[in-house]
Order: structure tokens, then sequence, then C-alpha cells
């Protein structure tokens, strides 16, 4: 008697294996050189109905408009990145100017401000690594803030808002602001990740009203504006069987889970963003990074999946997405973090013995950032 398959397995389905992620880079990259050969040969691009991306000057409704989730015909060069920044903030300067407001550091994902794995027996680990401390060494009035680390959108957007209120220094304070507010307290918000997507939503949703504090700035530094293909890549490869239980687990856990599905492409461009639209009183800015990470780096998967979908990235979020309202310009040969000065320490100890050459130093950077706030007046 001949067995069926069915019948050696009880007559359970056979699962398929999924597809290795070295397979769908493949076949992801194969895709992408047909469909830009097919459209060469038109003289133009064919996007498929997909518009292209257009930035400045529009709202977060316009934005998630003309701005698709996926175009297989993004580029995967540097030429879309905008201004290419390349050692502007290699070195700390002896001067920076001063913004008239104070900063409010907002961290992204699984952040924190001060990590202590060993009570008061270790020092604490940083989220923002000496750029709190350079702030302040420079007469720059800056409160780091704690959101829950996976938590919706929604849900830290409400703590980061009470956080503000409750640790404004007292001298942002006292008098009027600009508008004939009382209180004056105003700030300038510089947040890195999915931070700037908390930010984005308590300004345009939970509107704070004067008597709490007034948002004069969003400075956005690699923030998934249009989520993140690495997020859609998670989310797939867990599956719709075992996604329920793995929320269930995080809950168990104590561990917030509403991150997570939030940091999609579809979630952002389809959901968040026309429910978000960018407010008319507020200042814009974003930064984005690009780096091709070493063989052995944490982000080297993830980075090659989004250069083949979203072009040039930082390991973790492109440019592409980072771009929200003035785009500053693209940080080259930084990672996401590098950004908040996590850069190897191997690597640093190259730079300072001459064996390496360091472009990019993230103290530089924010100080700069902060002095382009000083020079329009926030």
């Amino acid at each position: 008697m001949s067995w069926r398959v069915s019948r050696l397995h009880a007559g359970v389905p056979i699962r398929r294996r999924r597809p290795r992620v070295s397979e769908i880079l493949l076949t992801l990259r194969e895709h992408v050189r047909v469909r830009h050969e097919s459209t060469s040969t038109k003289g133009s691009l064919s996007t498929d109905g997909l518009n292209t991306i257009t930035t400045h000057g529009q709202t977060g409704d316009q934005q998630s408009k003309n701005i698709p989730s996926y175009d297989p015909d993004s580029s995967s060069s540097l030429a879309d990145t905008g201004r290419l920044i390349v050692s502007d903030y290699a070195c700390l300067r002896a001067h920076y100017m001063t913004p008239k407001y104070p900063i409010v550091l907002a961290h992204g994902l699984m952040g924190f401000d001060e990590l202590r794995l060993a009570g008061d027996l270790l020092p604490g680990i940083s989220y923002w690594r000496g750029i709190k401390e350079a702030f302040q060494a420079r007469g720059v009035q800056c409160i780091t803030t704690t959101v829950p680390r996976t938590a919706s959108i929604a849900e830290r957007a409400e703590v980061l808002m009470d956080q503000i209120a409750n640790r404004l220094p007292a001298a942002a304070t006292g008098g009027q602001g600009e508008d004939g507010n009382d209180g004056g307290r105003e700030v300038n918000i510089i947040a890195h990740s999915m931070g700037g997507l908390d930010a984005r939503y308590m300004i345009s949703r939970l509107c704070p009203p004067p008597s709490l504090f007034r948002v004069r700035s969003l400075t956005t530094v690699a923030t998934p504006h249009r989520g993140s293909s690495t997020a859609d890549m998670l989310i797939r490869d867990i599956g719709p069987d075992l996604l329920p239980r793995l929320y269930q687990l995080l809950g168990r856990m104590n561990i917030d889970s509403g991150a997570f599905a939030q940091l999609t492409t579809r979630y952002v461009t389809e959901h968040f963003n026309p429910r978000t639209p960018n407010d008319p009183s507020v200042k814009y800015l974003s930064y984005g990074a690009s780096a091709t990470p070493h063989l052995l780096s944490v982000f080297r998967l993830s980075h090659d999946l989004m250069d083949v979908l979203e072009g040039p990235n930082d390991g973790l979020v492109s440019v592409r997405s980072a771009k929200w309202g003035e785009y500053k310009g693209t940080l080259a040969g930084v990672t996401h973090l590098d950004l908040i000065n996590w850069t190897n320490r191997l690597k640093k100890m190259a730079s300072r013995v001459g064996l390496v050459e360091e472009k990019f130093n993230a103290v530089a950077f924010y100080l700069a950032v902060a002095e382009e706030l000083a020079k329009q007046g926030l």
C-alpha cells in the first residue's frame, strides 16, 4: 500500500518553507533591475500610479498622499539624498550659538534616558551619549525625556507631553511668549528615530495648550516618516499565526507591543500621516543618514533589504523615509546608532591614533543643529 505524503503527516498539510532573506534580496534586486531596464527603454520612469517624493512646503496630509510605501523605481544611489553631508561635523568648534528656547531630546524605539545595568555599582548608560552634557556645558537649556520603550505612538506622545510640561527649567517658565501667551513656555524638540513620530503626534493630535508649553520647532533625525521596510519584514516573517502569541508573551513580561506594527510602511503612510498633519506654527526640519555597515554589523541584513526597497539608508531608516518638512541633508557614512554617539569603540580608538579618519562627531552635529535653531531666532 502506497502512503501519500499527507498520510505520513497525519493529515496535517506540509508547511511551505519560508524563503531565506538572501533569496528575497536576490528576487527584489532582479525585480528592480528588470523594471529599470524596461523603463529606460521608454525614456521615462513608470511607477504604476505611484507618485514621486515631494516634501518641501507640504503638510503631513499632502506628503502621505505623494509618498508610496514602496516604489520599485526608487534609486539605490546617493543621487537623490539631497545635500550630502560628508565631514561638516567631523570636529568640535570652539564656539556655538545658543538657541533662545530650551531643547527637548526625544528618544526612539527601545530608548531611555539613562540605563543602569548594575544599580549604583557601575555608571549609567545614557541614550544621548555626551550630547546632553555638551549642551549644558555650553549654556544650552536641555531636558531629556523617557517614554515607554515599545508602546504605541499615542501612548508615548502622552508621556512625552507630560514630561515636557513637568521638566521645563524655571528659566523657560517666566514672563510671556512672543505671542503673548502666559508663561512663555516654548521649546525646540530634537527627536531621534521613532521619537519624531511621537513628537508629531503630540503636536498635531494632542495639541498642548499654551498654558503647558508651545513647540517652536521639531528637528527629526532618521525618523521613519514613511515607515520602515525592516518593520515590514519582521511583521511578515513572524507571520499572522505567531504574532498574537508574541504580543501575549510580551504582555506577560510587562513589555508594550504597540510600537512594532505602527512602524510599518503601510501603517505610517496610510493611517498615521493622513491623520497627523503639520502644525503651520511649528518649524519642521529633518536629517537622514546613509551608510554601508560592515559584514558583521547587526544592521547589515536590514540595510541590504532596505537598499533594495527604499534606497540609501542608515541600517534601520531610509533617507526617503527620513525626509520631512525642510530637509537639511543626508549624513554620509553614518549609521542609526552613530547618530546618538553609539559609535563602535574600536572605530573610535582607531580614529584617535590616526588609523582611520573620523568624519562624523555626534556631539558636534547636535551642537550645530542647536546653532541652526539659534540663527533662526529659535
